[in-house]
């Protein structure tokens, strides 16, 4: 396996997901959690940093298996069961 480079951000916000697969977080959410509570209004701080981390973590960014939209609400973690499918 090749190691890949994270900000501290991206490693926060990947620790979070791992920690917790299958638990949906709004922006909101992952902003209080990974950020800070300074930084309401800010959610599309979290975009950008989910896209980075798409980029250096999936195969396939356009089509993540890991970190998983969810329509509306936020992101989420895949569960173990989704990724051995």
């Amino acid at each position: 396996e090749t190691p890949v480079e994270l900000t501290v951000k991206e490693f926060d916000l990947l620790g979070l997901f791992a920690r917790n697969p299958g638990r949906t977080y709004n922006r909101q959410d992952l902003l209080d959690l990974v950020w800070g509570y300074q930084f309401i209004g800010y959610e599309h701080t979290v975009n950008s940093h989910i896209n980075r981390l798409r980029n250096k973590i999936e195969e396939d960014s356009s089509n993540p298996q890991y970190i998983r939209t969810v329509w509306g609400v936020g992101y989420r973690f895949a569960e173990p069961e989704e990724l051995e499918a």
